[in-house]
C-alpha cells in the first residue's frame, strides 16, 4: 500500500487505502460479523472482477464511484489498476444506532452497490482526507460531526426505507443551547464529541446537530472554530504572546496548523493580522 491510514470514529471507523500498483492482485476476505464496508473511490482507472458462487462480474471504478458490501458474505475479487479509496466500516449495532438517530428506526442493512457514482458521499469522504493525513490535527468534534452526516446519508439513501418528512424548524431550547455552548467552550480544543454534548442535553446525536444548526446558523464544529479564532484574535490584539503559544492556547496542534486555519477563515495570517490590528 502506498497509503494506509486510519481514524477511529464513535460509530464509524474510517480508513484510506491506496496503491500505485498496476499489476493484477487478488483479495479474498472470509465472511465475518463486522457489518458493512463502504468504499469511495478518489481515483479513476481501477477495475474489479468479483467472483460469486456461480458467476463473476467486472466493474470499472471511476472517480467518485462507491461500493457497499455486507461483510457477512465472503468476498473474492481480482483487482486491476491503481486505486485510492476512503473506507467506512459500520458494525451492525452502530448501523442500528445511526438509523435511530436519523429517525429511521428499523434499518438494519444497506443495499449492495458496486462502482455506482455518488457525488454527495464522495464529497463527504473527501472532507475527511486531511484528518486521515494528519490525525494529530484531527478535531474530534469535526470527525464526529462528519461521520454523523455520513451515517445519516447512508441510511437515508441506502437503508431501503422511505425517509420520514423532517421538521426543519426544530431548534434547541434556551437551556439546551446554553448548556451545549458552555460544554463546547470548556472544550475548545475539540476533545469533546458530538455524542457527549448531545447526551448531556438528552438528545440524539443527529437531532442535536440539526437543532444546533437551526438555532445558531452553524454546525457545532463551525461554531467552535469561530470561537477558537475569536479567542486567538483577542490574544493577538491584547498581548505579545508568541504565535506558537497562541496556537496551543486556542486548541491548535501547532503554529502551522493555527496559521492554516486562521488564514482560511480570516483571509490573512495571524502575524499579518496582529500587525494591522
Amino acid at each position: 500500500m502506498s497509503i494506509n491510514q486510519s481514524l477511529p470514529g464513535s460509530d464509524i471507523d474510517i480508513f484510506r487505502k491506496a496503491t500505485v500498483n498496476t499489476e493484477l492482485d487478488q483479495v479474498v476476505t472470509p465472511a465475518s460479523d463486522r457489518g458493512f464496508i463502504v468504499g469511495v473511490s478518489s481515483l479513476g482507472g481501477h477495475t474489479r472482477r468479483i467472483f460469486y458462487a456461480q458467476h463473476a462480474t467486472t466493474h470499472d471504478f471511476a472517480e467518485n464511484a462507491i461500493y457497499i458490501r455486507d461483510q457477512s458474505t465472503a468476498y473474492k475479487a481480482d483487482l486491476g489498476g491503481p486505486f485510492d479509496f476512503v473506507l467506512f466500516e459500520i458494525s451492525p449495532a452502530s448501523l442500528i444506532k445511526i438509523a435511530d438517530d436519523a429517525e429511521m428506526p428499523g434499518v438494519t442493512s444497506l443495499s449492495a452497490e458496486t462502482a455506482s457514482k455518488d457525488i454527495v458521499l464522495a464529497n463527504l469522504a473527501r472532507a475527511l482526507i486531511p484528518a486521515l493525513e494528519k490525525p494529530e490535527e484531527a478535531n474530534a468534534l469535526f470527525v464526529d460531526q462528519m461521520t454523523t452526516a455520513i451515517g445519516t446519508y447512508l441510511v437515508q439513501r441506502y437503508g431501503g426505507r422511505p425517509m420520514k418528512a423532517s421538521d426543519s424548524s426544530r431548534k434547541l431550547s434556551r437551556s439546551h443551547e446554553d448548556l451545549a455552548k458552555s460544554l463546547l467552550l470548556e472544550n475548545l480544543e475539540g476533545n469533546i464529541s458530538i455524542s457527549e454534548v448531545a447526551q448531556v442535553c438528552n438528545l440524539s446525536r443527529g437531532y442535536f446537530i440539526r437543532a444546533f444548526r437551526e438555532t445558531t446558523g452553524m454546525t457545532p464544529y463551525q461554531w467552535v472554530l469561530r470561537e477558537r479564532i475569536d479567542r486567538a484574535r483577542d490574544l493577538l490584539r491584547t498581548s505579545n504572546t508568541p504565535l506558537a503559544e497562541v496556537a496551543v492556547a486556542c486548541g491548535f496542534s501547532d503554529q502551522s496548523h493555527f496559521t492554516r486555519v486562521f488564514a482560511g477563515i480570516v483571509g490573512t495570517t495571524p502575524g499579518n493580522w496582529r500587525r494591522n490590528a
